[in-house]
């Protein structure tokens, strides 16, 4: 701690001296800050990134055969932003990382504070065992784990299965009530299968929707668009959109921070003047307040996974067309 002048303060008379006597007390005069607390518009901390589903999917194949599940409960890469400073979160609020778990693994049962989801890329006869329900994941699928769910997965069928999880994790690390347990016995004893919940949105109801669309979304980012849940969750809001080839969308910025996670297809999205090209699998971040545009080249499916709940229930969602 800084050391107070010895001169009383009501005798100060400069500021350097009264400055000092701040410092001791912990306080900063508002109109001698060392940085602003306010600024004309979010500034541009996260960058723009393409991670590629096809070189993560070869380190977590290799990653399969050189760690098992003794040594980590969950083989998954987290999705850092490259921002400097970032260790974890891929944007602001959200982080993503991809996924293996290999025939005749079981992912052991726990529960957090932090809401998750789960967006399927490849492999049959897996299964996640959310609060006793125990339901199969099937390429499409979005899954979800509400907060403080005990979940766990396995995987009985012949295929290594891959997927993407999304987690409001750095959320909850900014407002920090994170509480994490794991199962007492490992797994949820006697789950019961089901074939329809309401933490399941399987692809080919997805598939549906998107054909009964009619007309455009009003935003100009997609030609169809459906929201999964209403939102998915408290802090996810899950929008499945399509995108013909050679639609190219509107250029859109939002305060709210979005992962788009490629189904199928192929294409660009140019952030901030940055061109990300993708294809199926691969994961795209957009910050918040990036102004973002899509040009397809071969029709596309993306899931954009958003904090817009979180922004929109404190007031502070914005959204612009350029």
């Amino acid at each position: 701690m800084t050391s107070t002048p010895s001169t009383s303060v009501e005798d100060i008379d400069n500021l350097d001296d009264l400055y000092a006597v701040f410092d001791g007390l912990s306080v900063e005069g508002g109109w001698h800050r060392r940085t602003p607390a306010l600024w004309a518009e979010p500034r541009r901390n996260f960058l723009p990134y393409v991670w590629r589903y096809a070189e993560l999917k070869t380190a977590l194949e290799v990653a399969g055969r050189l760690v098992d599940h003794q040594m980590a409960d969950r083989r998954n890469l987290t999705l850092t932003n490259p921002v400097e400073g970032n260790l974890y979160a891929t944007v602001r609020t959200l982080v993503a990382a991809y996924q293996l778990i290999k025939p005749g693994e079981v992912a052991l049962a726990h529960h957090h504070t932090p809401a998750a989801l789960r967006i399927i890329l490849n492999g049959r006869g897996t299964y996640t065992v959310v609060d006793g329900d125990r339901v199969e994941m099937r390429p499409g699928d979005v899954l979800l784990t509400p907060s403080w769910a005990w979940h766990e997965h396995s995987a009985s069928g012949p295929d290594d299965c891959y997927w993407v999880d999304i987690l409001d994790v750095p959320l909850v690390h900014l407002l920090e009530p994170m509480f994490f347990e794991k199962y007492p016995d490992g797994v949820q004893a006697q789950p019961r299968d089901v074939e329809t919940s309401p933490i399941a949105f399987r692809w080919e109801d997805s598939l549906t929707r998107l054909a009964q669309q009619t007309q455009a979304p009003d935003h100009g980012m997609a030609e169809r668009e459906i929201e999964l849940g209403g939102p998915a969750m408290p802090t996810v809001a899950l929008h499945v959109q399509e995108l013909g080839a050679g639609f190219t969308s509107a250029r859109q910025r939002t305060t709210a921070n979005s992962i788009f996670t490629v189904v199928e297809g192929s294409g660009q999205t140019v952030v901030d003047g940055e061109t990300l090209t993708w294809e199926r699998g691969d994961i795209v971040a957009v910050p918040a307040w990036r102004p973002y545009q899509h040009v397809v080249s071969e029709s596309a499916r993306l899931v954009r996974s958003s904090d817009e709940p979180v922004l929109g229930a404190l007031g502070l969602l914005r959204t612009e067309t350029l």
